[in-house]
């Protein structure tokens, strides 16, 4: 039986005593001590169908931990929600064959950007971006934002909330987006990631002035820190979102720093060496002059500048009385604001006074049309542009969609007037052209075997393959008079 001597007595007088009996184990039929109550699990199961519903097994044993007070190990949660006919909403890939990569010496050496548009308030509200930046050292998420698109203007936000509460990165490591990187540049290293070839974009001449490297990933796997951390947002952030009624971006915005903090703590890692590698702000520099939109424009004689549609008025002042013909830079601030930046100087402008010929145009067109009277625009209360809103243009609508109009005005009368002198308005027909009539006749002549293809004699006559091949299916012939004129015109 392979058991000592001593043991088979102690079963022979057991036998003896009880019979069969003695040989089953004394906690038969008897509950373990560390077994989960029935109300506990009752008490699970419902949570997991009514308040909790659609969380992981992991996700959803840490709020039963921190807002129930159950405190059961994943693998048991698991098994009740299994045997209870709920699947967890998280599907695992099949493990394919990768290796690691060695995660940076010092927290801010490398920052992970991405942008994740998800909807993150399920039914509640729209969809929206996540801006968030992971450190490659720690795995920690230092900042992220939600914004209702992924544009320049929200990286440059998010760059800002960075170098605010931590300092300035090293390096950042992003996709190929069009904010980070001009499509129509091509890699002039071997490997192809480095962005410092070029003209860059307004995120890349900000990173370039912060003294930070941007390097660019050729797969979604390379940048695998932050990609993975959009996944446990998209999981376990639209869950809590949920369960704190966030019903807006702002309220969102609010939640998520809360949100970060235990992120952090819970899937952060020390870094390899406890010094930080974020550099400290220069004294001088200013961050908000370099995190946003910048272009370069020349300034007109009577000291305005054109920029996008707006027309900036330039104030003289001690240095200068006059920027007449000088190159100037207009920045486009975050907060809205526009400035101009002079040789290192930074000059306020206003929005200049119309043209006398721009009200008359103005007050012309709004006369003809039933518009408001120019008397009555300041009383009006302007629209709501949705763009203009959101670069802090709401007092300019108005005068905005007023230029336009005036302009439509301006091109309707032009083209009356040329009706009204007999001139055509509009480029002429090709078959309207005076040299074209003669030119068509000879080089159809020639299209068949042995000659032009339609395609040469398209490009003979300078005009679009299907152009020829209407002209040709219509049977078009050039009437004998525009011959004849393009003979005149060529003996001339």
């Amino acid at each position: 039986m392979g058991l000592s001597e001593r043991h088979a007595w102690r079963l022979l007088a057991a036998y003896r005593k009880d019979g069969a009996a003695a040989f089953s184990h004394g906690n038969r039929g008897q509950s373990p001590a560390n077994a989960t109550l029935p109300a506990t699990r009752a008490k699970v199961v419902t949570l997991a169908i009514e308040r909790y519903q659609g969380i992981n097994y992991s996700h959803f044993t840490e709020l039963l931990e921190e807002r129930e007070g159950i405190m059961l190990s994943r693998s048991t949660v698991r098994r009740l929600l299994t045997a209870s006919g709920i699947a967890s909403p998280r599907h695992r890939r099949a493990p394919c064959h990768r290796y690691r990569r060695q995660r940076m010496p010092q927290e801010g050496m490398l920052l992970q950007i991405d942008g994740s548009h998800h909807l993150w308030l399920e039914e509640r509200g729209p969809w929206f971006t996540l801006l968030l930046e992971v450190d490659d050292a720690t795995g920690k998420v230092p900042y992220a934002l939600f914004q209702e698109n992924e544009d320049t203007e929200g990286y440059l936000r998010l760059m800002a909330g960075i170098i605010q509460a931590h300092g300035i990165p090293l390096g950042i490591y992003s996709d190929r987006h069009i904010v980070f990187r001009d499509p129509r540049i091509a890699d002039k290293t071997a490997e192809g990631f480095l962005a410092d070839s070029g003209k860059p974009t307004q995120f890349g001449r900000a990173m370039r002035e912060l003294g930070i490297t941007q390097v660019f990933a050729r797969s979604p796997k390379a940048k695998g820190r932050v990609e993975r951390a959009n996944g446990t947002f998209q999981d376990r952030l639209v869950a809590e979102l949920r369960l704190a009624s966030a019903n807006t971006i702002e309220e969102a915005n609010t939640m998520l720093s809360a949100f970060l903090i235990r992120y952090n703590e819970r899937f952060g890692v020390p870094a390899a060496q406890p010094e930080r590698a974020y550099r400290p702000v220069a004294p001088g520099m200013d961050i908000a002059g370099i995190l946003c939109i910048k272009a370069r424009r020349r300034v007109a004689k009577d000291n305005t500048v054109q920029y996008h549609g707006r027309t900036l008025q330039l104030f003289p002042d001690a240095d200068r009385h006059s920027y007449a013909r000088a190159h100037i830079e207009v920045q486009e601030r975050l907060n809205g604001q526009l400035l101009v930046h002079y040789h290192g100087k930074v000059l306020t402008p206003g929005e200049a006074p119309p043209l006398a010929a721009t009200l008359r145009a103005l007050a012309a067109k709004c006369s003809e049309s039933g518009y408001i009277d120019s008397s009555d625009m300041a009383d009006e209360e302007p629209k709501v542009n949705k763009k203009h809103e959101a670069m802090g243009w709401n007092g300019d609508w108005y005068r905005d969609e007023s230029r336009k109009s005036m302009h439509r005005g301006l091109v309707l009368a032009g083209m009356e007037r040329a009706r009204q002198e007999g001139k055509r308005i509009g480029r002429p027909k090709v078959t309207e052209r005076p040299e074209f009539a003669q030119h068509f006749t000879a080089t159809v002549e020639r299209i068949g075997p042995g000659g032009l293809s339609r395609r040469q004699a398209a490009k003979d006559l300078g005009i679009g393959y299907a152009t020829l091949k209407r002209l040709i299916d219509s049977h078009w012939q050039p009437a004998e008079e525009s011959i004849n004129k393009s003979l005149l015109l060529a003996v001339a």
